[in-house]
């Protein structure tokens, strides 16, 4: 699959999972795909964690309520530290999101689904500090999204896009 190809077939997968284990040499793949993109004046500020072993993931599954990705045989978890790059200006959420496409597009790419979950985890109850704190993360951090990683085994769909020309255009806003 081409990388245009690639980014047109990714999608955000909410279903269940086949038991299917991800290898390491895979995780290992998609981690790397992460830590290549690009970064804020190279401050870095992405780090990240995989989790295959089953007893690691069931602890992590208790705390993630209400629950999401329970079937997934691994887990990617984005962490983040707010690092000044450039003056006043903090680039972390740029980098972790380029981080985080480049790991979607692995995924995807090694015949796997995903989805992005960050609301989920840093919403007021913070399920990411729980998760963070099971995964032996320092404070410094902040366990800022996760990725499931398996076989689908649902179809994978996705929602209808809205028409380019509504949403793209040559030499100003609305084609002009």
């Amino acid at each position: 699959m081409s990388i245009l190809e690639t980014i047109a077939a990714r999608r955000s997968y909410r279903g269940k999972y086949l038991p299917t284990p991800v290898s390491q040499e895979h995780l290992t793949a998609i981690m790397q795909a992460g830590l290549d993109a690009p970064s804020g004046c190279n401050k870095q500020t992405t780090s990240i964690i995989a989790v295959d072993d089953p007893e690691l993931l069931a602890r992590l599954r208790t705390v993630i309520d209400p629950p999401i990705a329970d079937t997934a045989p691994a887990y990617i978890c984005v962490l983040t530290r707010r690092i000044v790059a450039y003056r006043d200006r903090c680039f972390a959420v740029q980098d972790y999101s380029a981080a985080i496409q480049n790991m979607l597009l692995a995924i995807v790419a090694l015949g796997y689904q995903s989805c992005w979950y960050e609301g989920h985890l840093t919403d007021t109850d913070r399920i990411g500090d729980q998760m963070a704190r099971i995964l032996g993360v320092p404070e410094e951090y902040e366990l800022i999204c996760l990725l499931p990683v398996g076989v689908a085994a649902d179809p994978v769909t996705g929602p209808r896009k809205k028409p380019f020309e509504m949403r793209a255009w040559f030499n100003g806003f609305g084609g002009q």
